[in-house]
């Protein structure tokens, strides 16, 4: 501390220490009296200074004292760098900061953790589907423990942005197409990140700051392309999109990021509607708005005006950061000078990031986050993986798992689990890639130390189990086009061999084998940011490659990589097994081999529907009815809502997974079937494990609304509760609906409950077809 304040002078030292000093009170009036008095010392250019992010990957350390972000940081004009990785790297930029800037403001750092930072979690898409929201916080507490380890105090995740189209590679990161279950999600990971209390991070080095983004509506992007306009009714972002946003406000996270499209004609990062009226005045948020990449200079683009005129809408809509673009520090004080911004508007965004900076306990220890004894203690640890490897087979999501004859004359049974014996062949361009197992944003991984699929089965089966390789087949057959697929880092090294080579040498380690496990789908960078894709099929070569496999008459398993839902209607047809394993992360491959060898039994449960081709999207559970809807069990009637050349039902339904167990659910139990606007209903059904292994189930409740003052969706998840079973063990499983559960928002935008009747239905999926009535008052 006396270091931090040798320069300012002695009267300013003594007035920061004695506000540092009750700042380890935590008292609201303390922060207040504390940036009172610094805001009092600051010019209108370290003011517009901290409301500066730039990128900084070119700072290492001994550059940073010469570089242009560097000399930035002594003059006071930037308020954060992000993802500038190492905790030796981040304590040397910090230094700058804290003892050659005039009032030594320590910086915050940021970093795109978004599913783990050197351990590896699932991508969320994925994890989402674990359906286990300890699970999901364990994550994002493990996350933070590492980050925090390496300098890192603010993480710009969840990405709690709902989905209905898998074109969008994006989906890869969010929890899918449901906004219960996302917002459930996103409390589960700003607690993980955060802590309960935003402010007891004064007494914790291990927790960083949250950022829920993107605010809002990102996911619904025309045709499913990036960064895409968005227009819907205000209705119906209330209804299916804006929870998340509202469930990560309610945990208390610190930051919110703006999204890039636009919302009623105005792009989010100037829209004061979105920012000021939703996010501030009716959700009460009292963190700070960052914009994404570049967003406020690329407004200019949208046609909204230069970046003078861009840069005063967005801090008079109310984001207060800006990431990258330099729009506030180029032009914010002409702007101050000309009356287009007030002074008032500056201060408010000012304190607002240097209020969190103090919530995170920087003004009282600027190198909180620069122990460097905690790296080699607190990152990549043994338990940090074992649990990324639970928590990797507790998200895969078993698609299909035929019975079959395994040898002539023998039983048809399950073709998975396999038995750890025999020769199995791992084919495909995805069975021996190390970079490609983490999944895409996971910027931090440390890509050559996770094993591939290939090399984690051969030593986890070692004297069991012989496992061979061939990879059968490059990515794709377009060379262009896998360069694209495989950027970062994440190069699957295509073999200049033609396509009958490599068939021939993978047909021929086929027939050594007594099991094929069909290593295909995406590479790790076919899905996420600008990865829209307009076919969602299986590439062209793995196609044929999985053709040939199946032609051996060897069992074959798709163990299928992919970060969004593909299209698989043929391969649903003619493969006995799918085992979709996303993208699991640096125990990917233990994991995997934990669930096709029976280690563990799968649970995962879909979060987004899988279409049965492209021309369904966007394809959802929680549809409305026209007003001529397609009769149940039909697949064409001519003057319905339908399609020629296909039924109207998925693929894979949202909730659908299977277990290598099987589960029965009693009919649904009421307590009461009505209930007054204050009252309650439980509802309760037994489940029962009917098969001979032990499993968990996820017991999902969905609700209709059968006649509302506006249309509503067919049934909506509202209740949830993942359950192990052992072999003939039943459980009851209670949910209590309340009417808090039965609101939504009418034409006016009124929260409301409306009196009527209500169909529940609880099972393993949304099409559970069990049923109740009940009746609000």
């Amino acid at each position: 501390m006396k270091k931090f304040f040798k320069r300012t002078g002695l009267l300013l030292a003594a007035a920061f220490i004695g506000a540092a000093a009750i700042q380890a009170q935590k008292s609201p009036q303390d922060m207040d009296r504390f940036i009172d008095a610094l805001m009092k010392r600051m010019t209108v250019e370290e003011k517009i200074g901290q409301l500066n992010l730039p990128v900084t990957g070119e700072i290492t350390t001994g550059q940073a004292k010469s570089s242009d972000v560097a000399k930035k940081i002594e003059q006071g004009l930037v308020g954060g760098l992000f993802n500038l990785k190492g905790v030796d790297k981040i304590r040397d930029v910090q230094k700058l900061a804290v003892e050659n800037s005039r009032l030594g403001i320590p910086l915050l750092f940021g970093m795109d953790v978004i599913h783990g930072y050197e351990t590896i979690f699932p991508i969320p898409l994925g994890l989402s589907c674990t359906w286990d929201m300890a699970a999901i916080r364990e994550s994002a507490r493990i996350a933070a423990i590492e980050a925090s380890a390496d300098g890192i105090s603010w993480t710009f995740s969840p990405m709690v942005d709902i989905s209905r189209d898998p074109r969008w590679g994006r989906v890869s990161e969010g929890s899918g197409e449901d906004p219960f279950l996302g917002g459930a999600i996103a409390k589960a990971m700003v607690y993980g990140y955060q802590g309960a209390n935003l402010s007891d991070q004064l007494k914790r080095n291990d927790e960083i700051l949250a950022c829920v983004k993107h605010f809002a509506l990102y996911g619904a992007g025309e045709a499913g392309r990036d960064y895409n306009t968005v227009d819907m009714s205000r209705n119906r972002m209330f209804n299916e999109y804006m929870y998340p946003y509202e469930a990560a406000v309610e945990a208390g996270v610190g930051s919110v990021m703006a999204s890039f499209n636009e919302i009623d004609g105005v792009p989010a990062t100037a829209n004061k509607w979105l920012m000021t009226d939703v996010l501030r005045k009716q959700w009460g948020f009292n963190g700070f708005v960052v914009t994404d990449f570049t967003g406020i200079s690329e407004m200019t683009e949208h046609g909204i005006g230069d970046l003078q005129a861009v840069s005063a809408r967005a801090l008079n809509a109310g984001v207060d950061m800006d990431m990258v673009s330099e729009g506030f520090v180029g032009t914010l004080k002409k702007s101050v000078m000309s009356g287009k911004v007030s002074m008032k508007t500056l201060d408010t965004a000012c304190r607002r990031i240097l209020e969190a900076k103090y919530k995170l306990g920087l003004f009282d220890n600027p190198y909180k986050y620069c122990d460097p004894e905690r790296p080699a203690r607190d990152i990549f640890t043994k338990e940090h993986r074992a649990a990324a490897r639970r928590i990797a087979a507790e998200s895969f999501v078993l698609l299909k798992n035929d019975s079959i004859g395994l040898h002539p004359g023998s039983l048809p049974q399950p073709l998975l689990p396999l038995k750890k014996e025999g020769t199995v062949a791992v084919i495909g361009p995805l069975g021996n890639t190390r970079s490609n197992m983490p999944g895409t944003w996971s910027v931090a991984a440390r890509l050559n130390d996770y094993p591939s699929l290939y090399e984690g089965l051969k030593e986890m089966m070692s004297g069991k189990v012989n496992v061979t390789y061939a990879k059968g087949s490059n990515l794709i057959g377009d060379a262009a086009y896998e360069e694209r697929a495989t950027m970062f880092g994440r190069s699957l090294n295509r073999d200049n061999r033609t396509d009958k080579e490599l068939l021939d040498e993978a047909l021929k380690t086929a027939a050594g084998a007594d099991v094929i496990i069909a290593a295909l789908g995406e590479s790790s960078e076919m899905s996420g940011e600008s990865s829209s894709r307009t076919n969602l099929d299986l590439p062209d070569v793995q196609r044929s490659l999985l053709e040939a496999l199946l032609k051996t008459g060897k069992p074959v398993v798709l163990t299928l990589f992919t970060g969004r839902p593909l299209t698989l209607t043929w391969e649903q047809a003619n493969v006995p097994a799918i085992l979709n394993v996303w993208f699991g992360g640096s125990e990917a491959a233990y994991a995997i081999g934990d669930v096709l060898f029976g280690d563990v039994n799968p649970s995962g449960k879909l979060t987004m529907t899988f279409p049965k081709n492209v021309g369904q999207i966007p394809l959802f559970y929680n549809h409305k009815n026209t007003g001529r809807p397609l009769q149940a069990g039909k697949w064409f009637e001519k003057f319905r809502s339908n399609y020629l050349d296909v039924d109207n039902e998925p693929l894979y339904p949202f909730g659908y997974g299977l277990s290598y167990t099987t589960f029965r659910y009693s009919d649904i139990a009421l307590s009461t079937p009505s209930m007054g606007q204050n009252g309650s209903i439980t509802a309760a059904v037994t489940v029962t494990n009917t098969g001979k292994r032990d499993g968990a189930e996820v017991v999902q409740l969905y609700i209709r609304d059968l006649v509302g003052s506006i249309t509503r969706p067919v049934r909506e998840l509202k209740g949830f509760e993942k359950v192990f079973l052992r072999a003939g063990e039943s459980k009851t499983v209670s949910f209590k609906i309340t009417p808090e559960l039965l609101r939504f928002y009418d034409y006016d935008l009124n929260h409301v409950a409306e009196p009527g009747d209500f169909d529940l239905f609880i099972g393993g999926s949304s099409q559970a077809a069990g049923t109740a009535r009940i009746t609000l008052k």
